[in-house]
């Protein structure tokens, strides 16, 4: 077996997908948590001056979603096909294009230009995009694509929390029922019992 760390915030937001993968494949790994003020240190040693990293063997790679795609798929978590990994990957971009719209709220500097950046986002951005995600997850009878359990379900279920965090919103459950059937699906998984329980508590 490959020796594999994993080097990411404590926190879940952009790592947890991983995290979720790699115990869900029954991959040994290094768990490696830092906090933000040691960071600045860290980062020289990333690929790309970001995290998460992966580092298997020696070799490092960068990049959450490419991560979580190489995961989903060496585990038996992508589609049958091509165009089945196309709708993977489409369904799972769109999760992350939402995330990205909610971080350019969240890390405003100016904090009076984040509110009023709030208020437009939650009137006439938000709505529309999770409209349409709650639609996707009903389509896929609870699923992010396929209708079945993929790479995709472990991405949203492992940042949901953090979206909900940066969109202000702890009701999103009550708002979109659906995203709740995804989480569950995943934590769920017998094959994730033991790191759940072993993992530090954190809310984002």
């Amino acid at each position: 077996m490959p020796q594999v760390v994993f080097t990411y915030f404590n926190c879940k937001a952009l790592g947890e997908s991983a995290r979720l993968l790699l115990s869900y494949g029954g991959q040994e790994f290094e768990d490696k948590r830092f906090a933000q003020e040691t960071w600045p240190a860290i980062k020289p040693t990333t690929p790309f001056g970001q995290a998460p990293m992966l580092e298997i063997d020696g070799k490092k790679y960068a990049q959450s979603m490419a991560i979580a795609r190489y995961l989903g798929r060496k585990y038996g978590l992508g589609g049958a096909t091509l165009e089945e990994d196309l709708e993977i990957d489409m369904n799972a971009d769109f999760i992350n294009d939402i995330r990205a719209k909610a971080a350019t709220v969240q890390y405003e500097a100016d904090e009076a230009l984040k509110k009023k950046k709030h208020e437009d986002f939650t009137q006439n951005v938000y709505p529309a995009l999770l409209n349409k995600l709650n639609e996707i997850i009903g389509q896929n009878k609870g699923f992010i694509a396929l209708g079945k359990l993929t790479w995709a379900d472990f991405v949203f279920a492992g940042m949901y929390d953090y979206l909900k965090f940066m969109m202000q919103t702890p009701d999103l459950d009550e708002k979109y029922p659906n995203f709740k059937k995804v989480v569950d699906h995943v934590y769920s998984l017998p094959q994730l019992k033991a790191y759940l329980a072993a993992a530090p508590k954190c809310e984002v």
